[in-house]
C-alpha cells in the first residue's frame, strides 16, 4: 500500500486547446502555453500536464498532427528548462512524441484503452525513461448523457477494472513500480459516483499502486457548490477552493497525487494538511512499536519471505468453447508472493507487509473480468496483479480448471507461471 505520509505531489493542468471545460483557448499559443508552463512550477506545481485534445463530454475529436503541433513544442521548452511533464493523451503517437521531446510521464484517462498501441509506447517509455504510466478508468469517449454511468458498484466495479488494465501494462512490460491509477472522475460517473470513488479511496489503492485525484473544476464539484449561497463569494472560480478541499481530503487518504487548474490553493491545503500530519503523534504502545523504533533492514538484503494463498475459488466465464463462456465455471487460485517480511515482523506493522484480503480481492476481481479463452491469459493476470503491490519481489500463480471439458477422468488441469518484477 502507499505510505500515507508521503507528500502529495500537485499536478499543474495545462490545457493547449481551444475547448477544453473550464480554460480552454487561454493557453492555446506555445508563447502562452510555454509562460502557463512556468508560472505553475513558480505556483508550487511538481508536475506539468500538458493536454492537446479536450476529453470532456461531447468534446471534437482532434487529429493527432494538430494534438502534436499544440503539445510538443511547449513540452520541449518547458523540460529542457528542467519542469517535470506529462503528457495527457490518449493517442500512442502523441505520447511517444512526447516522451521523446523531454515528458516523463504518459497520462491516459482510457488506461490504454482507446489506442492499442499505447501499452507498447509505455512500456518502452518506462524501460528507457523510467516514465510514469497514469492509467485512467473510463467506459470509452465520454457520454454527454452519461448512458453508461449504470454501475452496480461503482468503487468495486472501478478497482476491478484498473487492475486489469495494470496487469495488461505490466504484460506488455510496464514496470510495477511507475503505474499510477487514477479513477477517472465525471468520466461515465455521476457526481454521487465520484463522491462515493473519493469516499473509498483507500479501497483502489489497496491495489498497490498509487492513486492520482483528478477532481479540479468538475461537475460534481459545481453540483455541492450550488446548494452554497456563498459559493460566488470565494474567489474567481468557486470550485478552486472546493478543488483544495478535495485536494485535502484526498492528501489524508494517502493520494499519490492531486490534478489540478489552480495550483496555489491547493498547495495551501497540503502545507496545513502536512501541519496537522506533523502534530499528530506516533502510534505506540502495547504490540505497537513506533517506526523509528523498529530495526532497519539493510538495504539490497535477500530475503525468501513468502505469503501464500491457496484454494481461492472464483466463478468466471474463461474458455475456448462458447458453452464455458455463457455458463461459467468454477477456477481455483494458488498465489505466492515474495516479499521480505522482516519490517513487518519487527513493527508489527501492517503497511510492511501484503494484505493477504486486499490480494485476495484483487485476485477475485481480476478472474471474474473480461473472459479470455486460456488459463495461461488469467495466470499471467493474475501475476500482473500480484506484482503490483508494493514489496512484492516474484510471484508464483498457478490456475485449476477442475471443471475442464476434458473427455476423459481426471481430478485437475492448471498452468503456473513464474514472474518477478522488474528491477
Amino acid at each position: 500500500m502507499p505510505d500515507q505520509l508521503a507528500p502529495t505531489l500537485v499536478m499543474g493542468v495545462l490545457n493547449v486547446t481551444p475547448d477544453s471545460f473550464s480554460d480552454g483557448g487561454v493557453y492555446d499559443s506555445t508563447a502562452a502555453a510555454i509562460d502557463r508552463g512556468r508560472q505553475l512550477v513558480a505556483q508550487g506545481a511538481h508536475i506539468v500536464d500538458v493536454g492537446g485534445e479536450s476529453t470532456r463530454p461531447g468534446a471534437t475529436p482532434v487529429p493527432v498532427a494538430a494534438e502534436l503541433a499544440r503539445t510538443i513544442p511547449a513540452i520541449k521548452q518547458l523540460a529542457s528548462e528542467g519542469v517535470t511533464i506529462s503528457i495527457d493523451t490518449i493517442h500512442a503517437e502523441t505520447a511517444a512524441a512526447a516522451i521523446a521531446a523531454g515528458a516523463r510521464l504518459i497520462n491516459d484517462v482510457s488506461g490504454g484503452a482507446h489506442d492499442p498501441d499505447m501499452l507498447r509506447v509505455a512500456a518502452a517509455a518506462s524501460r528507457e525513461h523510467a516514465a510514469r504510466f497514469i492509467i485512467g478508468h473510463w467506459r470509452g469517449i465520454p457520454d454527454p448523457a452519461q448512458a453508461r454511468s449504470d454501475y452496480g458498484d461503482v468503487v468495486a466495479e472501478v478497482r476491478d477494472a484498473l487492475a486489469v488494465r495494470a496487469a495488461a501494462a505490466i504484460v506488455a512490460g510496464v514496470a510495477a513500480e511507475h503505474i499510477v491509477l487514477d479513477p477517472g472522475l465525471g468520466f461515465d460517473k455521476t457526481g454521487a459516483d465520484g463522491w462515493r470513488l473519493l469516499a473509498q479511496l483507500d479501497t483502489l489503492a489497496a491495489l498497490g499502486y498509487p492513486v492520482l485525484v483528478g477532481a479540479s473544476r468538475k461537475r460534481m464539484l459545481t453540483e455541492v457548490l450550488a446548494a452554497t449561497p456563498a459559493a460566488a463569494s470565494t474567489g474567481s472560480d468557486p470550485r478552486d477552493l472546493a478543488t483544495a478541499v478535495v485536494s485535502a481530503l484526498s492528501a489524508q487518504a494517502g493520494a499519490w497525487g492531486v490534478r489540478v487548474h489552480d495550483v496555489p490553493g491547493t498547495v495551501q491545503a497540503l502545507a496545513v494538511t502536512a501541519a496537522w500530519r506533523a502534530g499528530r503523534p506516533a502510534p505506540a504502545g502495547p504490540g505497537l512499536v513506533a517506526a523509528s523504533a523498529a530495526p532497519s533492514v539493510p538495504a539490497g538484503s535477500a530475503s525468501n519471505d513468502r505469503i501464500t494463498l491457496t484454494g481461492l475459488e472464483v466463478f468466471a466465464h474463461h474458455g475456448v468453447f462458447d458453452f464455458e463462456r455463457d455458463r461459467g465455471q468454477r477456477f481455483i487460485i494458488d498465489a505466492e508472493v515474495r516479499v521480505d517480511l522482516r519490517a513487518a515482523a519487527a513493527g508489527d506493522a501492517l503497511a510492511e507487509t501484503v494484505h493477504y484480503g486486499e490480494l485476495a480481492e484483487a485476485i477475485v476481481g481480476a478472474v471474474e473480468r473480461d473472459p479470455v479463452d486460456l488459463i495461461e491469459t488469467v495466470a499471467e493476470r493474475v501475476a500482473g496483479v500480484a506484482l503490483g503491490f508494493a514489496g512484492v519481489r516474484a510471484a508464483r500463480i498457478t490456475v485449476h480448471k477442475p471443471d475442464a471439458p476434458i473427455d476423459a477422468v481426471f481430478a485437475d488441469v492448471a498452468v503456473t507461471v513464474e514472474r518477478e518484477a522488474s528491477s
